[in-house]
């Protein structure tokens, strides 16, 4: 397969010139025949020419892959002025045809496509499956007939980035071809569906690489001797994998795609997503335990998914994981991390579509969603006040689903991290100090447990005999969506969480309540929000706040909506009370 690129772009102040994206992978499968680069000033005339020897060329993989031989050349430029525009032709050949370069005529925000074309041109006699999406909104010409695709967009007006935006290959024209029948540095397939392409991984990609050696097995069926559940038996084989293991980056195998040999595994200790996952899928079949390989596209955020339709994860994953089948539900497992709960995938790997390989054929399946319930950060707290305005506080926060995530890392840093990560995350709160920390990582439960000492100084201010006390102290919502004139995009909230939080707060014996706020309820498609703040005894107030959000997909007219519940609630959040001093 042969490709030939010409791009044409012009950079019109310093923040483009990430844009220019002149540059060009390669390994043994891909053989680089034509690169080159010119540079022309505002006024047309060329200032620059760069050959292909005259581009940098690099490892194209960072200092955590073990070995690759995966390499990018890339232009180095350091304009004079602006505007500036770069022509980049490249002509490359793939022993391969099993991924073909997908067609995205806009290609970021921020970025105005004058004129796209593409063609590819095919066998008919070779089948070929396509996906399309958003071409009529666009004004996308096709002009494909049998044996050529050929598409042309013109005049593609750059997209400013909003809060909340979506994916960006979710509402703009986007196309993904593939053949059929495909070749892969040596290994013949069809891609007809999912179910015949997870076969043929399968049988020519994976099977017979899960043998370990006789001491390992040993060692897995003696920790595992007494145990009748399988998921009692997984736990003890991801933990044996956790402990005796440890990532690292192999792109190599075919193409980065097939794992190493479980007995490699075995030996050396260390190995990537591929050969981690077939190597605890490899312990947990002698255990009898029942497990899959899994593809999938891994990301914090911007959640993206596998094409249903569309039967190829090349270019549509990026990592691997394990599927436990077990009494009708899916438990999904990350076999990279060495603290991560057994069946947590939360941030990483949640709610998308993966790849499950099968011996009997593939399937695509959603992972877990974690629900806002789910997510929940658990904060209760004793608070004394003094006549002075000062706190002493004893804080207990307990994180579930996505939370445990954003919250069990700061186990792993070091005290003085620690202490300055708790005064960022409370930085509304003027000159605290943290007396102590200790912390409770509940992998069976997967909560974490956070329980953390200090004081601050001037926390409520004093006026006269009035004391104005802000009643919610550690989770106050400050930052509001921002605002839009005239939205243009829809928006997205990727997951949902609920935030609950009780105080008991002494105040001082000289003070009494002078002014207290009503209980407040908002609820609405985009959440809940309660508030309330209530007299336990002369001495001590019971303060309760919920806040939940919902994920969802909503329409850019719900904006404005959504931007003033969160308005409320952060009016809400920052309101204060007052005390006055007895007579």
């Amino acid at each position: 397969m042969v490709h030939t690129n010409k791009r044409i772009v012009t950079i019109l102040n310093s923040s483009g010139n990430s844009k220019v994206d002149a540059f060009l992978g390669y390994d043994k499968g891909v053989s680089i025949k034509k690169m080159e680069a010119r540079i022309y000033n505002a006024h047309g005339k060329e200032v620059k020419k760069i050959k292909r020897n005259d581009f940098e060329d690099v490892s194209a993989v960072d200092g955590g892959t073990l070995y690759s031989d995966s390499r990018v050349k890339y232009l180095r430029y350091t304009p004079v002025d602006y505007p500036y525009t770069v022509l980049f032709e490249t002509e490359v050949e793939y022993n391969y045809t099993a991924y073909i370069r997908r067609w995205r005529p806009i290609e970021g925000f921020s970025t105005s496509t004058e004129y796209s074309r593409y063609v590819f041109r095919y066998d008919p006699a070779n089948e070929l499956n396509k996906s399309e999406a958003n071409f009529e909104a666009f004004g996308v010409v096709n002009q494909s007939k049998d044996g050529e695709i050929h598409y042309e967009a013109n005049n593609l007006k750059a997209i400013a980035y909003e809060a909340y935006s979506p994916n960006l290959k979710d509402i703009t024209p986007y196309a993904m071809l593939n053949l059929k029948n495909f070749s892969y540095e040596g290994y013949v397939g069809n891609s007809n569906d999912w179910e015949g392409l997870g076969k043929w991984m399968h049988e020519q990609l994976l099977s017979g690489r899960t043998r370990v050696s006789e001491k390992t097995r040993n060692e897995i069926m003696t920790l595992v001797s007494g145990l009748d559940d399988p998921i009692d038996k997984a736990k003890v084989v991801y933990q044996y994998v956790q402990n005796n293991t440890r990532y690292i980056s192999v792109q190599e195998g075919i193409g980065g795609i097939q794992p190493i040999d479980a007995l490699k595994v075995d030996e050396v200790k260390y190995g990537d997503c591929k050969g981690l996952s077939n190597y605890t899928k490899a312990l947990l079949d002698l255990v009898g335990v029942e497990s899959y390989y899994t593809r999938v596209y891994a990301s914090p955020d911007n959640l993206v998914d596998i094409n249903k339709d569309f039967a190829s994860f090349l270019g549509q994953s990026n990592h691997v994981i394990l599927n436990l089948p077990y009494e009708g539900t899916n438990i999904w497992l990350e076999c990279t991390s060495q603290t991560s709960p057994f069946g947590y995938n939360a941030n990483f790997t949640d709610d998308r579509n993966v790849f499950v390989i099968r011996p009997d054929g593939g399937e695509v399946v959603r992972t877990k969603i974690y629900t806002a319930a789910e997510n929940l950060l658990d904060t209760k707290a004793n608070i004394v006040l003094t006549e002075d305005g000062d706190i002493e506080a004893k804080i207990n926060l307990n994180s579930y689903g996505t939370q445990y995530g954003h919250h069990e890392r700061i186990q792993y840093r070091t005290i003085k991290d620690q202490t300055l990560h708790y005064k960022d995350y409370w930085r509304h709160i003027n000159n605290i100090d943290v007396l102590s920390m200790n912390y409770n990582n509940d992998k069976d439960a997967i909560r974490f447990t956070e329980n953390i000492e200090l004081t601050a100084k001037k926390y409520a201010s004093k006026t006269g005999d009035r004391l104005f006390l802000s009643p919610n102290f550690f989770n106050v919502l400050s930052n509001v969506p921002t605002r839009y004139r005239d939205r243009k995009l829809p928006f997205e909230i990727e997951r949902g969480f609920h935030d609950m939080d009780e105080y008991v707060i002494s105040i001082p014996e000289n003070y009494e309540v002078e002014a207290l706020q009503n209980d407040l309820l908002i609820e609405n498609k985009f959440g809940k929000y309660n508030y309330s703040i209530t007299e336990n005894d002369d001495h001590t107030l019971l303060f309760k706040r919920s806040f939940i959000l919902n994920k969802g997909d909503y329409v850019k007219e719900d904006y404005e909506d959504f931007r003033n519940f969160y308005l409320e609630v952060v009016k809400q959040d920052q309101s204060r009370i007052i005390l006055i001093k007895k007579s």
